[in-house]
């Protein structure tokens, strides 16, 4: 497969995997390399790790689009196109989202100043998969750029990350704000006697516990937020319809070792499961070797030889003994890398591609070892899958 053909026909890549295996170095090696290719890239990731903002040539990296400087990547480096990077601000997201869905300016402004609002977005902000969804959807409508990369959060279970974009609506179920709010609307016709007589024992426990204060901002804050519902619902629609895109790539990402391959795989099988487009698999540094023999070859002996003349009788075996010993403990290592990556390729058969990133030496720490990774993923064809 071409993969810059892919790149050029791609608006939205998703990197999803687990933590720990490159996938926030990808992302942004992957908008780099765009940018190489003339595209303006935007790389929204989660990761507040120093070292990324410094490989991307930035004391810091905050909520707002930044523009990186590709200046230092030398003149040999044809770079007509933009790099861009963010960090998600889950907290500003949310209360963004509440601006532009309320029906009304005052709406708003009683929603964000309700303190049972303000607990609840705290806890909406810690769901950094869901925010994620809500500031690609808005990176995408904003228009700038023609490529945007998302590092997902490193997730426990897929299905934290596919399913969150539905996670207000559920919240927000007509029934569920119904049953809470029927001991505050006397003309509420909805649900039994029951249901309501229910509902009005747990709001009198709640305020024995919590003070009227508390209810009452209880109930201003339900009123105005399932008010929302519509604004929730809709863009519940069109977020999945942005993932579900043409022009959209989930691409899992990860490390040669049995548990990183099994996450994939399950990304895999999850994905195929929501109709949501797969582009492949990355699997990141993975070690090779240079010299299929086991041996010592005679041109570094005769290099040992040449410098260790001096040397102590003896010196030469052992050093060379154990440059073997490690060569022999690397190409093992090489073949079981080699045999994991096989066995994940075969659940993306099909599908996509099977790209393996050489392990590079060294940090990612600049702009320049960056786009090494870029170079690793695009310059090298990669077997399908």
């Amino acid at each position: 497969m071409d993969l810059k053909a892919w790149l050029a026909d791609t608006r939205l890549v998703v990197c999803v995997g687990s933590g720990g295996v490159g996938k926030t170095t990808s992302a942004a090696a992957i908008g780099l390399y765009a940018a190489t290719m003339g595209r303006k890239a935007m790389v929204l990731t989660i990761d507040p790790a120093k070292r990324l903002a410094n490989s991307l040539g930035l004391e810091t990296m905050g909520g707002e689009p930044t523009r990186i400087d590709l200046g230092p990547l030398g003149d040999g480096v044809a770079a007509d196109g933009e790099l861009w990077a963010m960090m998600l601000d889950s907290r500003g997201t949310f209360d963004d989202l509440i601006g532009r869905i309320a029906p009304d300016e005052a709406a708003r402004d009683r929603i964000l100043a309700n303190h049972v609002y303000r607990h609840m977005a705290d806890a909406f902000a810690g769901s950094q998969d869901y925010m994620a969804t809500e500031k690609l959807y808005d990176l995408v409508q904003d228009g700038r750029w023609d490529l945007i990369v998302l590092d997902t959060p490193p997730v426990k279970n897929a299905l934290d990350f596919l399913e969150s974009p539905g996670r207000v609506v559920r919240f927000l179920d007509e029934k569920v704000l119904g049953w809470l709010l029927a001991p505050y609307d006397r003309q509420a016709v909805w649900g039994s006697r029951i249901m309501q007589g229910t509902s009005t024992i747990v709001f009198r426990l709640l305020g024995m516990v919590f003070g009227k204060e508390f209810l009452d901002d209880l109930a201003t804050f339900l009123q105005d937020f399932g008010g929302l519902y519509d604004g929730f619902r809709a863009r519940h629609a069109a977020v999945v319809a942005l993932l579900r895109a043409d022009t959209t790539q989930f691409l899992a990402v990860c490390a040669p070792t049995t548990s990183s391959t099994d996450v994939a795989r399950f990304f895999l099988e999850e994905l195929e499961a929501r109709d949501l487009p797969r582009a492949g698999i990355l699997v990141n540094q993975v070690h090779r070797t240079a010299f299929d023999e086991v041996g010592v070859p005679d041109d570094l002996r005769a290099v040992a030889q040449r410098v260790a003349a001096d040397m102590p009788e003896g010196t030469i075996d052992r050093v060379l003994g154990r440059l073997q010993r490690a060569h022999v403990r690397l190409r093992a290592l090489a073949a079981t890398e080699q045999a994991q990556a096989a066995s994940v390729g075969q659940a993306a058969h099909g599908v996509g591609f099977l790209q393996q990133v050489p392990r590079i030496r060294g940090e990612v720490h600049d702009l320049s070892s960056l786009l090494k990774v870029g170079q690793a993923i695009f310059e090298v064809d990669a077997p399908q899958a």
